[in-house]
């Protein structure tokens, strides 16, 4: 699978009247919102705004074409935001550190009474990306089966696409060695779950294939489950070469489908491919396959829970182009879903957003280091600035705070 070759709603500048009206509304809204923020906006005419415009180690955004990115903004808010990215509206030399200004200040960018009105104006989730039995899927192959080559260019030497755990006794600009860190993540789930000679293991999501391995390396017995087939292709693999056939089993297979008693679950990173509808099945699920004194393990990226209920029906930039029926939860949402829905409890919760950000700024340089290996592979300009994009934007998400990334341990209720 590759990314689409044509991008209409970015390709086409919005136009006629109610453009023109919404361009001019959004045009004053950001110049008023931006003029607060330590940032430089730079205009082709040489005006800079920022709360400090002379301050040139302020995170730059360059406007190239403040019309187009004005009518787009207006039209499609944040999701026209991104879509100005891709067309080349606005650039930064690090967008990252651009984007954390805004993320850092999404609370107040836009004004109390527009915020009141927010049902009325953004996006909602197309039908069609609910993540039911039959449409997930498809939501999965859009950004997981799009090459496994592609990955492998900005991943680490395990395929790891989840959050790296680095050292403790080190500080964050020493954290340079992403596979150790990946497999210190890893072995941490791994022995909180408990797995060890013989543990029956339910993994939720293969990945690519490295969980798998190290829990069989470990001695126990492995099924795994997934719904991209370029993902299971390349893992099963993986443990052919390691010689781990008789110990892993993966299937390509919907969760709720899986039967069987399991001592322990995994699931690294796919609750939020879960949706919002679909949380209480997934807990029920786990529930149901768990062992009576068996432990399950989960990591998963969060936002603040008043947040993820005003944001919880948005149709998000992130969800148009990266990661369609995509939903990030609250630690406390997840704890109600959990309480009401099983017979599971909350043991424990690891915060670890600080390793996220890291993580996602050592895959971006990767990723643009390969930026011709990208375009070789059928990539076009487009579908790599929105990568930029993406990357980016979640980076900043995890440094300013707005989002975070837990271990949870769950048990059941009565077990010790």
């Amino acid at each position: 699978m590759r990314a689409p070759t044509a991008w209409p709603d970015v390709e086409r500048t919005p136009a006629g009247l109610r453009a023109r009206v919404a361009a001019v509304v959004a045009d004053r809204l950001f110049r008023k919102a931006v003029r607060t923020l330590p940032i430089r906006v730079e205009y082709p005419d040489g005006t800079v705004l920022g709360r400090n415009p002379a301050d040139r180690d302020a995170p730059r955004m360059i406007l190239h074409r403040p019309a187009d990115f004005a009518a787009r903004l207006g039209t499609g808010g944040l999701i026209g935001f991104g879509e100005s990215y891709m067309a080349g509206d606005w650039s930064a030399p690090d967008p990252a550190a651009t984007l954390t200004v805004f993320a850092a200040s999404v609370e107040t960018l836009v004004p109390a009474p527009l915020r009141t009105l927010r049902r009325l104006y953004v996006a909602r989730h197309p039908v069609a990306e609910r993540n039911s039995e039959s449409n997930t899927r498809g939501n999965i192959a859009r950004h997981y089966d799009l090459s496994n080559t592609l990955f492998e260019l900005f991943l680490d030497e395990t395929l790891s696409y989840s959050s790296a755990l680095f050292p403790a006794t080190e500080p964050p600009p020493r954290w340079a060695d992403l596979a150790a860190a990946q497999r210190a993540k890893i072995d941490r789930i791994l022995d909180r779950a408990k797995v060890g000679p013989g543990t029956r293991l339910l993994e939720i999501g293969t990945g690519w294939g490295e969980l798998a391995l190290r829990a069989a390396e470990r001695g126990a017995v492995v099924r795994s489950v997934t719904l991209s087939t370029e993902q299971r292709a390349l893992a099963l693999d993986r443990i052919t070469a390691a010689g781990r056939v008789d110990q892993v089993t993966i299937d390509l297979l919907d969760y709720r489908s899986v039967e069987g008693e399991f001592d322990a679950v995994v699931s690294v990173e796919m609750i939020e491919a879960v949706g919002y509808d679909y949380l209480d099945t997934f807990f029920q699920t786990i529930d149901r396959v768990l062992a009576p004194d068996g432990r399950a393990v989960l990591q998963a990226i969060t936002m603040p829970h008043h947040r993820m209920l005003a944001t919880r029906h948005t149709y998000t930039w992130v969800q148009k182009y990266i990661f369609p029926g995509g939903f990030l939860p609250s630690t406390r949402l997840l704890r109600d879903v959990v309480a009401r829905s099983t017979g599971l409890v909350v043991r424990e919760e690891l915060s670890m957003g600080e390793h996220y950000a890291h993580t996602l700024r050592l895959w971006q340089q990767r990723f643009n280091s390969h930026a011709d290996q990208v375009a070789a592979l059928g990539f076009d300009s487009l579908f790599r600035r929105m990568w930029q994009l993406y990357l980016a934007h979640a980076e900043a998400g995890f440094r300013c705070g707005y989002l975070d990334v837990h271990h949870i341990l769950l048990t059941r209720a009565g077990a010790n």
